[in-house]
């Protein structure tokens, strides 16, 4: 009997955790899932930002593995270095432009949004990125990888700069034909939500 008192309270106990345990995490998923839907969704079928990706597919279709190895440490180079040719084409760049309206038109909702080609390289983006390709990460695969109509919720993270809990919904981009051919990468303030 004492036993089991014990592991009921500890079961109480590891429902009160704090914020940053799967439980806590778990509450983020269905207003994020909401709030891509309802307000992200509905551009993505834009022409800026499907003639990009489409653009960038072509342009890329025949990079090796080494190529966007080499491209990746170019970007990472720039970031913390003075001539910023490659990030600053990126940032210059239609989609861009684009991907800074709609985050400043979500009012604090939005951190940060990158759109990424069909090997995972980014197209445009809103903020400057650490790394050129996302190709290798859980917001890529579990996106374009998992094929039309993906979306991916990542985990909860505090922002220590700005004090606010912050995740990520990657969501596969389709062309006009329902082919899947690229994905966004939307940073979110779940405080705001």
């Amino acid at each position: 009997m004492r036993r089991t008192i014990i592991t009921l309270l500890l079961g109480t106990a590891a429902l009160a955790l704090p914020s940053g345990t799967a439980l806590a995490e778990e509450s983020h998923v269905a207003p994020m899932t909401e709030y891509v839907t309802g307000k992200i969704k509905p551009w993505l079928n834009d022409a800026v930002v499907i003639s990009a990706i489409k653009a960038q597919n072509a342009a890329n279709a025949k990079l090796s593995d080494a190529d966007i190895q080499a491209l990746d440490k170019k970007w990472r180079a720039e970031v913390d270095g003075s001539n910023r040719a490659m990030i600053d084409g990126v940032l210059g760049n239609a989609l861009s432009k684009f991907l800074v309206e709609q985050k400043d038109k979500s009012g604090g909702t939005v951190t940060e949004m990158f759109v990424m080609d069909a090997k995972g390289l980014n197209v445009g983006q809103s903020d400057v990125t650490s790394d050129y390709w996302q190709g290798d990460e859980a917001k890529f695969k579990k996106s374009f990888g998992a094929g039309k109509d993906a979306v991916f919720i990542d985990g909860v993270e505090k922002d220590e700069s700005s004090q606010t809990l912050q995740s990520q919904a990657s969501v596969t981009i389709s062309d006009e034909a329902g082919t899947p051919i690229g994905a966004i990468t939307v940073g979110i303030n779940v405080n705001s939500l």
